[in-house]
């Protein structure tokens, strides 16, 4: 159990479930190896609609973990160096 007794998936597990969401491939749970993983937002969002949606969810349908990450195009640059 993770924090507010949230289930969450292990650091590993999260990376690569991350980075499937990411490159756009089929997402399957790392856990439980179920294939019915919940994304919220729908990856059909408008840029508009990210003002509301800073972080993107992905939720196991079978063992109900989950995993949240902040996707690169709401991410900026710390330091004013990094954007030139």
């Amino acid at each position: 159990m993770g924090r507010r007794g949230i289930k969450e998936y292990r650091a590993e597990e999260a990376l690569q479930l991350i980075l499937a969401d990411r490159d756009h491939e089929a997402l399957a749970c790392p856990s439980c190896g179920h294939g019915e993983i919940e994304r919220t937002p729908k990856r059909r969002i408008s840029k508009v609609r990210w003002d509301r949606h800073r972080q993107v969810t992905l939720k196991c349908e079978n063992c109900g973990r989950r995993a949240v990450y902040v996707p690169p195009a709401v991410t900026q640059p710390s330091h004013p160096e990094l954007t030139t």
